[in-house]
């Protein structure tokens, strides 16, 4: 797993969303508004540089909580090929990392979990055994944790009851 050097996860925030490139990207993948594991492992093999990134989205409305999500870093921008499918703003979402892979690493683990699990999507990939609860599903680790625990405060910010305006 290739940490953050800049921040510890427990401090990160959100960083840019590329609008331009991230729109720019799905179209060259082809991305669909199905999978954003799949969209973001063709988009970190077709951008040279790119790191593949696990953790949460947050934004307005339902479901209410936070998505479990993936996207690709580049250059400390962020490129959602799955953005364009959303139907949010970029300032509407904010992204809360997990876990960063590069290339070399993600190719290594997904061929790994091919060959030991051939029945099994390789993709979200949730580290090494034993897990951690995050919500109520038993995987991922501290930082998956720690990257949910953020967003699902931000999905409570995000997510406030209207108070009625005063006259």
């Amino acid at each position: 797993m290739l940490q953050s050097s800049r921040t510890p996860l427990k401090e990160i925030m959100t960083e840019l969303l590329d609008e331009t490139l991230s729109i720019e990207i799905a179209a060259r993948i082809k991305s669909n508004r199905k999978n954003c594991f799949d969209n973001a492992y063709k988009a970190v093999l077709a951008t040279e540089g790119a790191i593949y990134v696990q953790g949460f989205l947050a934004a307005p409305g339902a479901p209410y909580k936070p998505i479990e999500y993936s996207w690709i870093e580049l250059e400390e921008r962020i490129i959602d090929p799955t953005f364009p499918h959303l139907g949010f703003t970029a300032q509407d979402i904010h992204y809360y990392p997990a876990q960063r892979f590069t290339v070399k690493k993600l190719k290594a683990i997904i061929d790994e979990s091919k060959e030991d699990y051939p029945e099994d999507d390789p993709l979200p990939v949730y580290g090494n055994q034993p897990y951690e609860y995050y919500g109520d599903v038993m995987l991922g680790g501290s930082d998956y944790q720690n990257a949910f625990d953020l967003a699902a405060s931000k999905c409570r910010e995000l997510n406030q009851p209207k108070k009625p305006e005063l006259n």
